[in-house]
């Protein structure tokens, strides 16, 4: 399989459009073999579902997407009986609502490692407390500043899931939702001659 992608387009209802291009040899390069679902449930290949979700990166957010794969002519009429546009687009609506229940799942943790944290910080701030009942010394200060320290540590894994970790997430929801409205035309590969 070989792959393009330009933002070129020919006719004018694509001239806004970002457009992935797909060369491939057979049909079956862009499915995976060992999914035994029905053609429009099968699950793209793995190394196909890169290379697209990798080009769809690349293309700004408020740019259509549009999708031409190249095919030999002879596997054109079971590429377009196949409905292959509605089997790509299932495929991202899928792969989109896995990564929001993977959200969901994510913010569920966070919340949960919020609570955990909170009350181990006061936990730790109220053994501080009662350190400071202790004389005076060395050991104590140590004592002190590390239960401190400690319970605000423990505050870092909840707020790394709650404010930064999830962007990831939500930028490749975005990517699966455009995908999964993506527009696919199929076009025969030009039959190259020797002489």
């Amino acid at each position: 399989m070989t792959a393009n992608a330009t933002s070129n387009s020919s006719d004018d209802r694509n001239a806004c459009s970002a457009t992935i291009e797909l060369w491939l040899s057979t049909l079956q390069q862009l499915f995976n073999t060992f999914d035994p679902s029905p053609f429009h449930e099968k699950d793209l290949d793995r190394d196909a579902e890169e290379y697209i979700v990798g080009a769809a990166d690349e293309i700004r957010s408020v740019q259509p997407i549009r999708m031409v794969i190249h095919l030999p002519a002879e596997q054109l009429p079971a590429a377009r009986s196949a409905n292959l546009e509605k089997a790509i687009q299932n495929y991202f609506a899928y792969r989109l609502d896995e990564t929001q229940r993977n959200m969901r799942f994510h913010f569920r943790e966070g919340r949960a490692a919020l609570v955990i944290g909170v009350m181990f910080l006061v936990v730790c701030i109220t053994i501080r407390q009662l350190a400071f009942v202790v004389p005076a010394g060395p050991i104590a200060r140590i004592l002190q500043e590390g239960l401190l320290i400690l319970g605000w540590v423990a505050m870092w894994r909840p707020l790394q899931l709650l404010l930064y970790d999830w962007w990831p997430i939500r930028h490749r929801a975005r990517l699966f939702a455009r995908l999964a409205e993506t527009r696919v035309d199929l076009k025969p590969t030009p039959r190259v001659v020797t002489t």
